[in-house]
């Protein structure tokens, strides 16, 4: 047998393998009644891209939220959490028994706890900040105070200027006798120098590298990263929203100015974003921590204990991610926008919902609600901008008002609802966040922090340009080209 035999041999092998497997997952796939669109895209994707598109599936395409890839079922944490949540349902199910000033956001709040184990906490004090420069500067200061532990976990960290300037702290620190942790994930941080992880471990911080990123061995979770940004000093003080450790977050990169929203909660509502950390660190090297030194202001014996706080102002804190039964995030956006009675202002770097936000979006606006999204109007990557400029059509048709940023990046990821209150976190309002990323987000019940956000966003249409029916009308046919090509991506992702 020549090798031209051997070969023809070979491949025809190798494609009837491509046919069985293909034709495996599609039945398998329609067995399991997902997404309709999403089951029909996959499909057409492993039947004209033979070996391609089998092999993006593998890596893209499963629902490990159902196939419950990641387990934390040992996590003492997560123990926690569920219990403190039975104890909340079983005495606030009913909304009159919630302190007066939540009782009108009963149902989202129910939902949150149901969904997520997301407890109803009050902050003593809750900062927003609107610029990358102005959030790490605050989270810099933060752990200069710290007494007790650093908890440090960010999507993105590069080896640049400001990268290691907190690399620089925590060492520091760490040699001052405080305890660092640093969680980052295997991709948004494999530009890491060797260099930079050794200087860390050899100053005795604690490395978590959530699903380590090699380019010619991919993981077998390419698309299911940990796009959570959080800071926790000694417990009582925490941060969380769209942040990364980077550069450009500071002084905006290749953009005249990278906006994002960030938040600083201290208090009882310090203790969910300790909780996520720790989950977190418990998927990456299964060992628990003793729990009573990282809730310095948690009573094991006391329940409901958010009622102590002098200053109410009450939030959630959601984790959503794969691991979870519930898309809690996504839900809990949904239930928002529905809660609206006047106006809804939303800021996404990427807005590609899936059909359940996006209808709701749409029907809100059809329903005599002003419905405001500001999204930029140049992004830092092609598929994503093209994908959320593929919705503007059908979005102005049902009345929404679209605001491209035109000065730099707005990369804020906020929902402000009738200036009563407001959601600020790490989820793009897209499928990759809903479904695929490890995500955390704030509902913040007070309307001073909605206000504060609402003043923003309309200072901000300043920099905007609002787009009209006849202007989007009269673009260039290119872009609608780019639209409907983004378009149909957009679903697989």
């Amino acid at each position: 047998m020549d090798w031209r035999q051997f070969w023809q041999i070979l491949s025809g092998l190798l494609y009837a393998m491509n046919v069985v497997l293909v034709i495996y997952t599609s039945f398998s796939l329609l067995f399991k009644r997902r997404d309709p669109i999403k089951t029909i895209s996959w499909i057409l994707v492993m039947l004209l891209l033979p070996y391609i598109g089998i092999t993006l599936y593998f890596f893209l395409g499963r629902n490990f939220r159902k196939e419950k890839m990641y387990s934390r079922k040992g996590a003492g944490d997560l123990r926690l959490r569920k219990g403190l949540s039975k104890d909340f349902l079983n005495k606030y199910k009913k909304a009159k028994n919630l302190p007066e000033e939540v009782i009108p956001f009963h149902k989202l709040i129910i939902q949150n706890l149901k969904n997520s184990n997301s407890l109803l906490l009050a902050s003593n004090g809750l900062e927003i900040y609107f610029s990358g420069k102005e959030s790490l500067s605050a989270m810099y200061k933060a752990m200069q105070q710290a007494k007790e532990h650093i908890h440090l976990q960010s999507f993105i960290v590069e080896d640049d200027i400001i990268g290691n300037r907190f690399k620089e702290l925590m060492i520091q620190k760490a040699k001052e006798g405080v305890e660092v942790r640093f969680l980052v994930d295997g991709f948004g941080g494999r530009k890491l120098s060797k260099n930079f992880i050794k200087e860390l471990k050899e100053a005795g911080i604690e490395i978590l590298i959530f699903s380590p990123f090699k380019f010619f061995f991919l993981p077998p979770f390419v698309n299911y990263r940990n796009h959570r940004k959080i800071l926790v000093v000694d417990g009582k003080t925490g941060f969380l929203g769209g942040v990364n450790i980077a550069d450009r977050y500071y002084d905006g990169g290749k953009f005249e100015e990278w906006r994002d929203t960030h938040v600083k909660l201290t208090g009882d509502a310090v203790i969910s974003l300790q909780a996520s950390f720790l989950l977190d660190r418990f998927f990456i090297i299964n060992k628990n921590l003793k729990r009573k030194k990282y809730y310095p202001q948690f009573d094991l014996g006391k329940r409901c204990y958010f009622e102590s706080s002098d200053k109410k102002i009450y939030t959630q804190v959601i984790s959503s991610g794969p691991d979870s039964d519930w898309s809690a995030i996504m839900q809990c956006y949904a239930t928002a926008i529905t809660q609206a009675k006047d106006h809804i202002y939303i800021i996404s770097p990427y807005f590609i919902p899936n059909e359940t936000i996006l209808d709701i979006v749409k029907i809100t606006a059809l329903s005599d609600v002003e419905v405001s999204i500001m999204i930029p109007e140049r992004s830092d990557t092609w598929l994503a901008h093209w994908g959320t400029m593929s919705y503007i059509s059908e979005l102005l048709a049902a009345g929404v008002n679209i605001y491209l940023f035109e000065r730099g990046f707005n990369h804020s990821k906020v929902l402000s609802i009738d200036g009563e209150f407001c959601i600020i976190g790490s989820a793009n309002m897209d499928n990759r966040s809903f479904e695929h990323h490890f995500e955390v987000t704030s509902v913040i019940y007070d309307s001073e922090s909605a206000s504060v956000i609402e003043t923003k966003f309309n200072e901000d249409l300043l920099r905007c340009k609002k787009i009209t029916s006849v202007m989007w009308h009269l673009r260039p046919k290119k872009y609608r080209i780019y639209e409907s090509i983004a378009r149909i991506v957009a679903p697989m992702l």
